[in-house]
């Protein structure tokens, strides 16, 4: 069967499973508000129905917090299920079992007849979401050149942006339908990519290093020779990739216990904890919050009906074409410092936000504004165009920073024995805290009002300092010299991006001295430091 070679031919096919995860927010996030929706799932004292007179309020909050926070909840299930799906059949099959799932999930839900059979729907597509989410990035940075690696897997973060515009607009023109029609329509075209998704998979490659893992070594010089070497085999990069992949596989074999035991162990443990707490930290921007509820904060702001629901989807349009910088330029920025930079950024927006709120805000009347209890807090006139600015200002920062380098940097901090397993936990971690995130904003906003942006404020500050003491340079290395990186011990602050010189390698433009170095690093304890600044001087 025909393959696709070409690195961004795959990446444009893989990352429609971070598509499925954009298309769950803003589904939601617009038809939260709509009166076919809070009708159909009413709590309130009139119960369901579509009469014109009574303004239906919906779920409680701590209900729709449920509702939300379904798909998360399955995430964080699905995430730590690829880790064992993805060493057992492969990352492609796993991923086309992930679609699946989600089309399964998608029927139940635009399906459904009350609350909880929602709540079951969603929860199954959080299953596939947090597989592919889980898996898409370990995929792709397995199959990149290291000099693109972070362009191709943070593409992962604008499908997810593109998916949360696209469906977005979907669910606002069908909020001019009539019934539960509006919102049973989008949740069933939501399908569409992930069939789209499965038979895509079937032009790609598999993973080289997978391939290696279970000696298919034929197969695995294949896609190297054809990703790699546009189809030449004897091109350098493609020689030096191979060696690194026999070299590590022949450590870890000799030296290795690869059960799952291992990430636990001390030579593994910081970077344990530096890829959960870079999923972890990635929800604690509170940008996920900002998606979910945005027609809750632009409530809160005095915008309502269908200006709500426009001025919330320019917030989308912002995330895509600011995701665009990250795709062009994130590896000539590294990872540090757009995640140090954007943390501080966010901080500020959030605070400023709650500043504003404090300020010139002041409580809603009893049952919050257009009966949604969750719009608890008003603000209005020239401060609530700042409040709305403000969190536009927060989406563009966040866009070519956390956003798609919480996707890039875990999947590149493991060695290959663990990758699968590891990036499966560092994944499950974003969806543990997406899911309590989802669960608890609702009645924050309710119960705290506008401190809820102090507290994420406080967690942007925690971050930006955290990132810049323990999280470690890795763009511009192999993953096999990222490994060595962990193992010397190199302080984060003292590592650098390594762009320029693993560009020139993969062109094929080394000189002899180069080309030594290049083939015989891999036994050098000082590779990291010597070897590395012989090729640039």
């Amino acid at each position: 069967m025909y393959q696709i070679g070409n690195i961004y031919g795959i990446t444009a096919i893989a990352v429609i499973g971070g598509g499925l995860f954009g298309f769950d927010i803003s589904s939601m996030s617009a038809i939260l508000p709509t009166d076919q929706y809070r009708c159909y799932f009413n709590q309130g004292p009139h119960g369901p129905g579509f009469d014109d007179e009574v303004k239906c309020s919906g779920p409680t909050a701590n209900v729709q917090g449920g509702i939300t926070a379904a798909m998360p909840g399955g995430s964080f299930i699905g995430a730590l299920l690829s880790g064992y799906l993805t060493d057992m059949f492969g990352r492609k099959t796993t991923i086309q079992i992930g679609s699946v799932i989600w089309c399964i999930g998608s029927i139940i839900s635009c399906a459904s007849q009350n609350i909880a059979m929602l709540i079951v729907g969603r929860f199954i597509n959080g299953i596939s979401v947090g597989i592919c989410s889980a898996q898409v990035p370990v995929y792709v940075s397995e199959l990149a050149p290291p000099s693109k690696r972070g362009r191709v897997v943070g593409a992962q973060q604008w499908a997810i942006t593109w998916g949360i515009l696209i469906m977005f607009y979907i669910s606002y023109g069908c909020t001019f339908l009539e019934g539960p029609t509006a919102w049973r329509v989008p949740w069933g075209l939501q399908m569409i990519p992930a069939v789209l998704l499965f038979f895509g998979l079937f032009l790609l490659p598999e993973s080289p290093r997978w391939l290696a893992r279970k000696d298919r070594w034929e197969e695995c010089n294949a896609v190297i020779t054809l990703v790699h070497g546009k189809g030449d085999p004897n091109a350098p990069f493609v020689h030096l990739e191979m060696e690194e992949i026999k070299q590590a596989i022949e450590f870890e074999r000799q030296n290795a216990d690869v059960s799952v035991t291992e990430l636990f162990k001390p030579k593994m443990l910081n970077r344990l904890h530096i890829g959960i707490f870079t999923q972890i930290w990635s929800q604690l921007t509170g940008m996920n919050v900002m998606m979910y509820y945005i027609s809750y904060i632009f409530g809160m702001a005095g915008l309502s009906g269908n200006i709500n629901l426009i001025s919330s989807s320019i917030q989308y349009i912002i995330n895509v074409f600011m995701t665009v910088f990250a795709l062009i330029y994130i590896d000539r920025w590294g990872r540090r410092a757009p995640l140090v930079i954007g943390a501080l950024l966010m901080a500020t927006w959030m605070f400023a936000n709650a500043g504003l709120m404090a300020t010139y805000g002041r409580p809603a009347p009893p049952g919050g504004l257009d009966n949604i209890a969750e719009q608890s807090w008003q603000i209005t006139g020239p401060a609530s165009k700042a409040v709305i600015a403000c969190t536009y200002l927060f989406v563009a920062s966040y866009a070519p920073t956390w956003g798609p380098v919480s996707w890039i940097y875990p999947p590149e901090l493991f060695p290959l024995r663990v990758r699968g397993k590891a990036v499966a936990l560092t994944t499950s971690s974003n969806w543990i805290f997406n899911f309590a995130l989802s669960y608890f904003v609702p009645p924050a906003f309710v119960n705290i009002q506008w401190r809820v942006y102090i507290i994420f404020g406080c967690f942007c500050t925690a971050m930006a300092i955290h990132t810049f003491f323990v999280f470690p340079e890795t763009a511009g290395k192999t993953l096999e010299e990222v490994e060595e990186m962990f193992m010397r011990g190199v302080p984060a602050w003292k590592t650098r991006v390594e762009y320029n010189s693993v560009k020139k390698a993969e062109r094929g433009q080394l000189d002899d001295k180069e080309k030594a170095i290049g083939l015989q690093h891999e036994q050098s304890p000082e590779r990291l430091e010597n070897a590395a600044g012989d090729v640039k001087a």
